[in-house]
């Protein structure tokens, strides 16, 4: 059984790598967390992970004062959601989707967001071309083809937690990279 996060000690880190360390210290207990709620031990990787580079994109604009706190309430949040989706999906019988291509707001980026994204793309780009090739396959199937830890693991024919190291270490890689040339 997991602890709680209220019953946690989450000290203030406020180091550009604090969510990286919490998740590479407190992964297994992060995904049992999840799992508790999810009953689905794949599932609960994938909200893990998605609760990680959630954290580190709220980092980079301000500091988190109980980072352990917030990861595990991120965590809990999506794994709810995640049920509520699998309960919506489950009482559906052949539902068609909708067409929301008209609640879609113009969100086209500036030239100057352009030419920024460019240079990360091409940072991101480089730093997996230095990344060993099952690293960046996992790397590539959960971030560019969408798939879930689940199914890429099987494709590797590879553990899932394994796997979720894989991609954990090559978006570390990638993010590292792009964190130098922000220096």
């Amino acid at each position: 059984m997991s602890v709680r996060p209220e019953q946690r000690q989450a000290n203030p880190v406020s180091s550009e790598h604090s969510s990286t360390s919490l998740y590479e210290m407190h992964r297994t207990a992060l995904v049992d967390y999840a799992n508790n709620i999810l009953r689905d031990r794949a599932r609960a990787e994938d909200v893990v992970q998605e609760a990680w580079e959630r954290i580190q994109s709220v980092e980079r604009t301000r500091i988190i004062n109980e980072p352990l706190r917030y990861f595990y309430r991120i965590v809990q949040n999506l794994a709810l959601d995640n049920r509520r989706i699998r309960k919506r999906e489950a009482q559906r019988s052949g539902g068609t989707l909708t067409d929301i291509s008209d609640k879609i707001a113009d969100d086209t980026p500036k030239p100057d967001a352009i030419a920024a994204a460019r240079e990360e793309f091409r940072i991101v780009i480089e730093s997996m071309g230095e990344l060993p090739e099952r690293t960046r396959m996992a790397l590539l199937l959960h971030s560019v083809e969408g798939l879930k830890l689940r199914e890429i693991a099987e494709r590797l024919e590879l553990s899932v937690t394994y796997t979720h190291q894989l991609v954990a270490k090559g978006k570390m890689h990638c993010l590292r990279r792009l964190s130098r040339k922000r220096s």
